[in-house]
């Protein structure tokens, strides 16, 4: 579940460890953007979209959002749990950490500098300079697939972004869908090259462990597709056939 398209690069990693999956997308157009919502807002609408998944009765739900998982985890578990393991994102800033090296987190204006990010970053940082850089307008133009936009919202964070920078941490999964356009900017000449992280590999994978499942082989059949948009059913947005991960998903098999 998500407000938008951002659910693809976790959907995809669990696409990719379980082909056999039926998966349920639970978007949020009607409601979306999500970031500028107050938080009594935005987790009604989260628990909207999310009772709109349960009822496909699946085994896991995972939230495909950063700022969900920040304002909405707590009601979210309260009200599915322990029938429905509810799964969050949460930024890799533990990972990016352990690097060593000065890091910087890209996340939408309303994550950087929350009181949630900042208890992340004095948790796990351990001393290591971190720059918070609020990237404006990028998660609203990956979800239009706007280049131009996606281009100068890039441009813009990279400039914002120190020199020294060796890592940094995607704190919005929307980021995620242009991540090599982000590493692209960031780069910097004569630098060891740029590590990224993103939440999607792991989040996959917690899902996994709550279900005690395993990777499927390779030859297991493709599972069936579901969306879900403000709770009636529909079709993947056109935009997410702009990236690699929504293609990957267009060729499961809609549900019937």
């Amino acid at each position: 579940m998500d407000s938008g398209i951002g659910l693809l690069a976790a959907t995809a990693a669990v696409r990719r460890l379980r082909p056999d999956a039926d998966l349920v997308l639970s978007l949020d157009p009607d409601g979306m953007p999500w970031g500028p919502r107050t938080p009594e807002d935005l987790t009604r609408r989260a628990v909207a979209v999310a009772e709109a998944a349960a009822a496909h009765r699946p085994d896991a739900l995972i939230i495909g959002c950063n700022t969900a998982t920040v304002h909405a985890l707590p009601a979210l578990r309260a009200r599915l749990e322990p029938g429905i393991p509810v799964i969050g994102t949460v930024p890799a800033i533990k990972p990016a950490a352990a690097g060593g090296g000065p890091f910087a987190i890209w996340a939408t204006p309303a994550t950087t500098g929350s009181p949630y990010q900042r208890g992340l970053i004095d948790d796990f940082a351990d001393g290591v300079a971190v720059t918070e850089v609020p990237c404006h307008g990028l998660a609203e133009a990956v979800e239009r697939a706007d280049e131009a936009a996606i281009e100068a919202a890039v441009a813009a964070a990279a400039a914002l972004t120190p020199d020294d920078v060796t890592t940094v941490v995607l704190g919005c999964t929307h980021y995620e869908l242009v991540s090599e356009r982000i590493r692209a900017a960031v780069q910097r000449p004569g630098f060891p090259p740029l590590v990224l992280h993103g939440s999607a590999g792991a989040v996959a994978a917690q899902a996994l462990r709550r279900l005690g499942e395993q990777p499927a082989p390779r030859a297991a059949a493709d599972g069936t597709l579901t969306v879900l948009l403000s709770g009636r059913a529909g079709s993947l947005p056109e935009p997410a056939l702009a990236y690699e991960e929504g293609r990957l998903l267009k060729t499961v098999s809609p549900a019937r």
